[in-house]
């Protein structure tokens, strides 16, 4: 790798001053599960590297506020921990995110990795990946993949000139979940819907997120806001070639209130991961289910809806039915049904 100056401030304040407003001549450090590969491949070579591991406090820990009739505003900052989230029992009511976190890679990656790091990483495309290789977000003219090998790249290409899919697993149960993200920078901070923090990069100077270049995420917040005298349901459910150490093929988060008597779902979101370049929330699948009691029918109509839109690639067709039925058991699993494919 190419020579760098490390830094490791002692708080978010100390590291600020130390970005620049324009990518690549930094980069963060978190967990470096990410970043590591990409100064090892010379897909990334930063002049700078600022450590984030010194910093404590908010920045490494889960917090909760109790809130009448609605499950637990919780914060989670993001310097924790893949394992401290999927064990922590103050994130108990939101096994959509518990279950994701508990299934991300292997122990060591999920003992090194952050929430941040999860949601900020770089796409796994071979071609980016590749430092031989010169795609739309290393400068070059075409993205490789909609004629090469795209296996496992995105289902949801149209009007998307760069076909990656968004690595992490974490931000569609977020965002199912409706999610805020606080950010900070020179400027000051700022809160804004998880969804909204990603985007679908096309060129060099665009992430797979919509942090500027000197902002630094924070902390996520999770606090439903349900009817009165619902429940809150969630669910995420994915497809992997191997049980560990793989990224999902396609992923599907489901988060809804049941009403107790009819048992009937409202505030329904559902986001597909892993089949678009950002996670992909479906207003389709969500209003089939709105309103309705969840069954297997039901669920079924509304994982039908979800592959709507899906325009595949030469060789990523299975993707389609593969999140069918992950949308279909995510809203089954969600609603308490026992499963049955397993």
């Amino acid at each position: 790798m190419n020579n760098f100056t490390y830094y490791q401030p002692q708080s978010v304040a100390q590291a600020l001053p130390l970005l620049e407003n324009r990518w690549g001549r930094v980069e963060l450090l978190a967990g470096g599960t990410d970043l590591l590969d990409r100064l090892k491949e010379y897909v990334s070579t930063p002049e700078r590297i600022v450590s984030l591991t010194a910093i404590e406090g908010p920045f490494r820990e889960i917090s909760a506020i109790p809130q009448a009739g609605q499950p637990p505003k919780v914060t989670i900052g993001a310097g924790v921990r893949l394992v401290d989230i999927a064990e922590s029992k103050l994130l108990a009511p939101y096994p959509a995110l518990t279950t994701a976190a508990a299934q991300i890679a292997g122990p060591q990656i999920r003992n090194m990795g952050t929430l941040g790091g999860s949601l900020c990483q770089r796409n796994r495309c071979w071609y980016f990946r590749d430092t031989h290789i010169q795609c739309l977000l290393k400068g070059g003219r075409k993205c490789y993949a909609h004629e090469g090998e795209n296996q496992f790249h995105a289902i949801f290409t149209q009007g998307h000139p760069c076909v990656i899919v968004h690595p992490s697993t974490l931000a569609p149960p977020l965002i199912a979940l409706g999610a805020t993200a606080q950010i900070v920078s020179p400027r000051g901070n700022r809160e804004l819907p998880l969804e909204k923090m990603f985007q679908a990069p096309s060129k060099p100077d665009q992430r797979e997120h919509t942090l500027a270049p000197d902002e630094i995420l924070l902390s996520v917040t999770v606090a439903p806001n349900l009817p009165p005298g619902t429940r809150l349901a969630n669910a995420s459910y994915e497809v992997k070639q191997k049980v560990t150490s793989d990224w999902p093929l396609v992923q599907a988060a489901v988060a809804f209130a049941i009403e107790p008597g009819s048992q009937r779902a409202r505030n329904v979101r559902i986001v597909l991961g892993h089949v678009a370049p950002t996670p992909l929330l479906s207003p389709e699948a969500a209003q089939e289910l709105e309103g309705k009691v969840v069954t297997e029918a039901t669920a079924a109509t509304a994982a039908a809806a979800a592959i709507q839109g899906a325009r595949p690639l030469s060789q990523n067709g299975y993707k389609v039915p593969m999140l069918k039925a992950a949308v279909k058991r995510a809203i089954l699993l969600a609603a308490g049904f026992k499963p049955d494919w397993e």
